[in-house]
């Protein structure tokens, strides 16, 4: 029996669902410690999806059903929401033309190299505008499916963009003399109140639902997003998210991208790395010399303005500013202005300069 059990367990794709089941919960939990305990960005994410995309390219892959994924796109949507700071817009009113110069300039910049991208035939549809979109990464990911892209590559865009943005943000702070930067411990159990966690979720229920039913793309997140917001800033209702359910949302996304990879998509990923990485070193640049027009003219500090024009990676730029002399506030009002504006003309754009590579 044991030489049976054996051979049926000798590769991947002759594992039993309940295996596959096991290898995925253990291995997503033990990447997701490792990279928290590295300070990596987005790794309640990125852990599940490196382990799905292990198991699916090699034959051990799941279907998750779909109710899961569309209610994980709510949540995300209503963390959003939940996250944005009560003072953003008060901020962004007072010092509008530095916010107009810092979004514009990064949406343009990352719209014109996400069009080369695009003009060389390297990824396929839109796939290269979304993924070069300096939004938030996992917002952009779910919203590029549904308007043409493919959803793998621009997930490998956006989180090695993630990845080099936090790295270039930790740099920048050590070069400015912060010695360590002090992470919050996090509450990974409590909820503060449960009446208030389940009208969260019935609100967030109610909106996937509309939005299946409106056929809106990407409409689970972007109704439970726009409720949010709405009840974020009128105060009529708590949000209440605790930790282990967005643990547990962002794993959801992340095995539902990972699982749709193959290994003909991981060569290709492979295959256009020094591409996009390139693209990514660019505007990393680029945006650094707009953080010297900020220093020059409106007299920001050297770390505030680089932090704030920073393409990516809003959770651990918030960290590190929140660590260090940065002006918190206006660092996390220039990321949340270029996210909201990403999210409202993203996909205009990106129908715009497919038009154009088309011509």
């Amino acid at each position: 029996m044991i030489s049976c059990l054996l051979s049926r367990c000798k590769t991947p794709s002759s594992w039993t669902t309940p295996w596959r089941l096991t290898v995925l919960l253990v291995v997503s939990f033990v990447l997701v410690v490792c990279f928290e305990y590295a300070n990596l960005p987005a790794a309640l994410l990125l852990g599940p999806m490196i382990t799905a995309i292990m198991l699916a390219t090699s034959g051990a892959g799941i279907t998750l059903p779909k109710p899961m994924f569309l209610m994980a796109q709510g949540i995300l949507g209503m963390m959003i929401a939940n996250s944005l700071p009560l003072t953003v817009f008060a901020k962004i009113s007072q010092e509008w033309p530095l916010f107009l110069i810092g979004t514009v300039s990064t949406i343009v910049t990352s719209s014109f190299l996400g069009w080369l991208l695009s003009r060389t035939g390297l990824l396929p549809g839109t796939t290269a505008i979304w993924g070069s979109s300096p939004g938030a990464a996992s917002a952009m990911t779910i919203m590029s499916e549904s308007y043409g892209a493919d959803m793998r590559l621009v997930a490998f865009m956006q989180y090695l963009r993630v990845a080099c943005c936090a790295i270039a943000a930790t740099v920048v702070a050590t070069v400015f003399h912060v010695d360590e930067l002090i992470v919050e411990p996090t509450d990974w159990l409590g909820v503060s109140s449960w009446s208030g966690f389940t009208l969260t979720l019935a609100i967030i229920l109610v909106a996937c639902v509309a939005g299946v039913i409106l056929r809106l793309p990407s409409g689970p997140m972007l109704l439970a997003l726009a409720v949010g917001l709405m009840i974020k800033f009128s105060g009529i209702l708590p949000i209440v998210l605790p930790n282990w359910c967005l643990a547990i949302s962002f794993a959801v996304l992340g095995w539902s991208i990972g699982f749709r990879f193959t290994r003909q998509v991981l060569r290709h990923a492979w295959y256009v790395f020094p591409h996009v990485l390139g693209a990514i070193l660019a505007l990393i640049a680029i945006n650094a010399c707009v953080a010297m027009l900020l220093i020059s003219f409106a007299d920001i500090d050297p770390l505030t303005a680089f932090l704030a024009t920073s393409p990516g990676g809003a959770d651990s730029v918030a960290i590190i500013a929140a660590s260090t002399r940065a002006d918190v506030s206006f660092v996390m009002a220039m990321q949340v202005a270029r996210f909201l504006l990403v999210l409202l003309a993203g996909p205009m754009l990106a129908r715009w300069l497919s038009s154009i590579k088309a011509i």
